[in-house]
């Protein structure tokens, strides 16, 4: 009686024990062993990319008819004039201007945008790494986690930093906006701001080309930047005999 289940025997039926689909398994192995791309004439290809032709068209259809529907649901509803008047809307009212800056708001930002620029000339060894790092990661236009996962190393190897992330940040974004409102003065300025030791500067420029290199290859308007940061931190020749 177990046997002769129906589920079982159909299991059984189909099983590749029985005489029936060692045959079927043969010719199988016959027929993929002989494989090979049907002719473009072929009738059973011609039906099956007109049924496939035929499926796409239907979801296509499909979709444009359920997109019309949900349209005209939506202007029915919120297009009819009883709820317009209910929310207080009317229909040939003008559009609402943009709203401008307000006084106070423009008073502070050029303010802030003088206090920026006031800022150029200040500074040290670490903002003028910034600031170059900055000049010329711009270049890329982007910057991803092996980037920003080398700006971090780069911090926590600086022995004489006691800033707190939160303090390097503002760094950052301020030279950043230094670089966007002032970007020929802001380079201009870093000679006279780094260190008289080479070797510092020459840290500096290091730090900047890891960061650099971590995300991807310095080449083309990335590597002419960085030429151009090499001079600003007087190693010119170090730069090219690293390019070599």
């Amino acid at each position: 009686m177990r046997q002769g289940h129906p589920l079982r025997v159909s299991y059984e039926a189909f099983g590749g024990d029985t005489v029936a689909m060692k045959g079927v398994a043969k010719a199988a192995d016959k027929i993929r062993e002989q494989r090979k791309p049907a002719a473009e004439d072929n009738p059973f290809l011609t039906f099956q990319e007109t049924v496939s032709k035929n499926i796409v068209d239907v979801f296509d259809k499909w979709r444009d008819t359920q997109e019309a529907l949900s349209e005209a649901l939506f202007l029915s509803i919120y297009g009819s004039p009883m709820v317009q008047a209910a929310v207080g809307i009317t229909p040939n009212a003008e559009v609402s201007p943009k709203p401008q800056m307000s006084p106070e708001h423009s008073k502070r930002l050029q303010a802030r945008i003088a206090e920026l620029k006031s800022q150029v000339g200040k500074g040290g060894l670490r903002e003028c790494v910034i600031r170059g790092l900055l000049y010329v990661g711009m270049s890329r236009g982007m910057v991803d986690e092996r980037s920003l996962e080398a700006l971090r190393r780069a911090r926590s190897d600086d022995k004489g930093s006691r800033l707190t992330l939160a303090q390097f940040k503002t760094i950052v974004r301020q030279q950043f906006f230094m670089l966007l409102l002032e970007p020929e003065a802001s380079l201009a300025a870093i000679p006279k701001l780094l260190p008289s030791g080479e070797d510092a500067r020459r840290a500096g420029l290091a730090s900047i080309r890891d960061v650099l290199s971590a995300s991807a290859e310095i080449s083309g308007e990335t590597a002419k930047r960085l030429d151009r940061v090499a001079q600003l931190f007087g190693l010119a020749s170090e730069s090219r005999a690293k390019a070599s």
